[in-house]
């Protein structure tokens, strides 16, 4: 049996393709024939990398007007850095007309489909009936069998032996030995070579050789790398893991922990071991109105019998596998088990989630599971890209936010990439994911498949305002009555746009601090200016006993931080802004009636009044900045540039290749300039 798992091409739904690879043997590649080589190809791509699946490709739409196999071929070559091996050639009436059929390089026949039916009707010719009427077709196969039979032979010595076992002629070369290579080489992820395949699936055209290839060439379960697991702190394959060396491992990592072994100690790894049924990945969860939650898991180890309580290693809880099935697209069929490299589906259970190891066990505690260690074992994760769009929600009123707020789990249970939080400063809660097309289907997911009465917007963007002159010194005296107590203090403030390194805290006398905060620097000092009149007596460097320095300026940088919170022209807070204060202890403390309370309020009243001051000549919008790495072939590069510098004032830092920056570049950036 075959599972077929179709995901998007869509860049924003990024994540279906994740998690996909993730529990995949093999994967086929569709490419458009007239567009080729697209961006998202090439990330997905690597992506598959990543995970070494071996690959097919399959280049579709050859129907249409400007199709071009040949340029496809040459750019997997050039964007996909594979070695595109040609099993197929697109057939074309007359070698201009329309698109009617393939070319088999590797049976040396030509595979034909009527016009306007449904594909089940082909027409096999062996190409030497064809050479007085399609010569042009004909010599096209014979060249690319040439050089298919060249290209495997570099890779492959049996293919070699077998080439010159038949004089060295590459059209005599059995198919059987040519299909043998192929898979031999689509295995052998070093070889990079990767077997290309045409048609038109829309015209039904290509699509039985391309199913026949998937089986020829593709691995089986059996086939592919072990896959990677940890327990505790020990890590390996899970092949490691069956023969008991890995809990070995653990148990020498954890010797000192005499909890942590004691059932090694007591049984033997194999003896734990042996009571492991299966170990399978939740690797999707999807919401069905009629069956609840159905977990879609793939099975890497043993058989998932039905009815067997499954324990989930990430979430410590044990549930019941009560019924197992197989998925048909939208139908289902139940089966008694759910056997290793297959994939099913487990409809009920409650908690798991997208990337949750679930293993059943011969005498697992329902409470505790499986003993230690084997209640750590995790497959490895499937990795969640961060967001990167985002998007206000709000329910239509306060008696609908529970019923959004149920419809929003199961959404985020369904969708591990849409992501849940509550803006400090707006309020907003936010739904973000991986683009603007993404949030438009959970949208419309959540109000009319999950019936939530919500509506998604805009956020509110966290600007700031900046002041571009400085102030005179502002007094403020405050006398009166705070909380039940009258509170009497003063100060005066100043404040101006922040000058990087402008302060030296080296510099700062005994009575002085400075703090930096939210972006701004608050510097509070002790000032005893000259008293012209004579009539004040010098300060005897004593405060009242309620203050201590340091709650003095405590209270004067709260004060002043309270008054930066909003801005005077724009309802933003001030950002970049340095706010000096200084207290005459002689004038600006009265005794007992200076609490820490008053003085932050006189602080907040002094630096309110410097900024209304300073505002008058004008202030400025920051916006939000960010260091941004963008990938993009050598002919985009002009537009590229241009767009970046054009309507958002973009500031291009470094032009470097592709190689220097995946190597950490952005760890070398320059730090952007705010004055910008």
């Amino acid at each position: 049996m075959i599972n077929l798992i179709d995901t998007p091409g869509h860049a924003d739904f990024t994540f279906e393709v994740v998690r996909s690879l993730r529990i995949l043997d093999g994967a086929v590649c569709i490419l458009d024939g007239v567009a080729g080589v697209e961006a998202q190809t090439e990330k997905v791509w690597y992506q598959a990398a990543q995970y070494h699946i071996p690959k097919i490709i399959y280049i579709n739409k050859l129907d249409r007007d400007g199709a071009a196999f040949g340029k496809t071929v040459q750019e997997i070559a050039s964007r996909l850095y594979a070695w595109p091996a040609v099993c197929q050639v697109p057939w074309f009436e007359g070698g201009k007309g329309r698109f009617c059929g393939i070319g088999d390089v590797i049976t040396l026949r030509a595979h034909r489909w009527r016009e306007g039916g449904d594909g089940k009707l082909i027409e096999t010719t062996y190409i030497n009936n064809l050479e007085n009427f399609e010569p042009a077709f004909v010599a096209e196969m014979k060249k690319a069998r040439v050089a298919l039979v060249e290209l495997l032979s570099s890779y492959d010595d049996a293919l070699v032996e077998k080439f010159f076992e038949l004089d060295e002629k590459h059209h005599d070369i059995p198919s059987e030995a040519i299909i043998a290579s192929l898979r031999r080489c689509v295995l052998d992820q070093d070889s990079k070579i990767v077997p290309v395949f045409a048609g038109a699936s829309f015209r039904n055209i290509g699509v039985q050789p391309l199913l026949d290839a998937v089986v020829q060439l593709l691995p089986s379960p059996n086939e592919i790398p072990n896959p990677e697991v940890s327990v505790g702190r020990a890590e390996g394959t899970l092949a490691q893991l069956l023969s008991g060396e890995l809990l070995s491992k653990e148990a020498q990592i954890t010797r000192s922990t005499e909890g942590a072994a004691k059932g090694l100690k007591e049984r033997g790894p194999m003896a734990v071991i042996s009571n492991l049924e299966a170990c399978a990945l939740a690797f999707k969860v999807v919401h069905d109105p009629r069956r609840g939650a159905l977990v879609y898991v793939r099975v890497y180890s043993g058989s998932i019998q039905r009815g067997a309580p499954l324990y989930n290693t990430n979430l410590q809880v044990t549930e019941p596998a009560q019924r197992l099935l197989r998925m048909y697209a939208q139908d289902s069929t139940d089966i008694p088990s759910l056997p290793a490299g297959q994939i099913g589906v487990i409809p009920g259970l409650k908690h798991a989630r997208t990337g949750d190891t679930l293993i059943s066990y011969i005498g697992a505690s329902p409470k505790t599971g499986p003993p230690p260690p084997l209640n750590s074992l995790q497959l490895r994760p499937i990795e969640v890209p961060p967001a990167v769009f985002f998007s206000n929600i709000e329910s239509h009123s306060l008696g609908e936010e529970r019923a959004v707020k149920n419809a929003l789990d199961i959404l985020l249970r369904e969708d591990p990439s849409l992501q849940l939080s509550v803006d400090e400063e707006s309020g907003q809660t936010l739904l973000s994911g991986m683009g603007e097309f993404h949030l438009e289907i959970a949208a419309d997911r959540l109000t009319k498949d999950l019936k939530a009465k919500a509506s998604m917007g805009k956020i509110e963007i966290a600007y700031r305002e900046a002041l571009l002159f400085p102030s005179e010194p502002q007094k403020a005296l405050l006398d009166r009555e705070i909380a039940g107590k009258r509170g009497k203090a003063g100060c005066t403030a100043s404040v101006q746009p922040l000058i990087e390194d402008e302060i030296d805290e080296a510099t700062l006398g005994n009575y002085d601090s400075t703090v930096f905060e939210d972006g701004n620097r608050i510097t509070s000092s002790i000032s005893t200016p000259q008293d012209p009149s004579g009539t004040l007596e010098p300060w005897n460097r004593r405060l009242p006993s309620q203050l201590t320095l340091d709650t003095l300026h405590t209270a004067l940088k709260n004060g002043a931080l309270a008054a930066l919170v909003r801005g005077v022209n724009y309802p933003f807070p001030f950002y970049n802004v340095h706010v000096s204060i200084s207290i005459d202890p002689r004038t600006q403390i009265f005794s007992t009636d200076t609490s820490p309370a008053a003085l932050s309020t006189a602080a907040r009243e002094a630096t309110k009044a410097a900024l209304k001051q300073a505002a008058h000549g004008g202030t400025a919008i920051m916006e939000h900045v960010m260091n941004v790495t963008v990938s993009t072939d050598e002919a985009s590069l002009g537009a590229v540039v241009k767009d970046l510098n054009s309507e958002r004032g973009g500031h291009v830092m470094s032009l470097d290749d592709a190689d220097a920056t995946t190597s950490g570049i952005r760890e070398e950036l320059p730090a952007i300039d705010l004055r910008k």
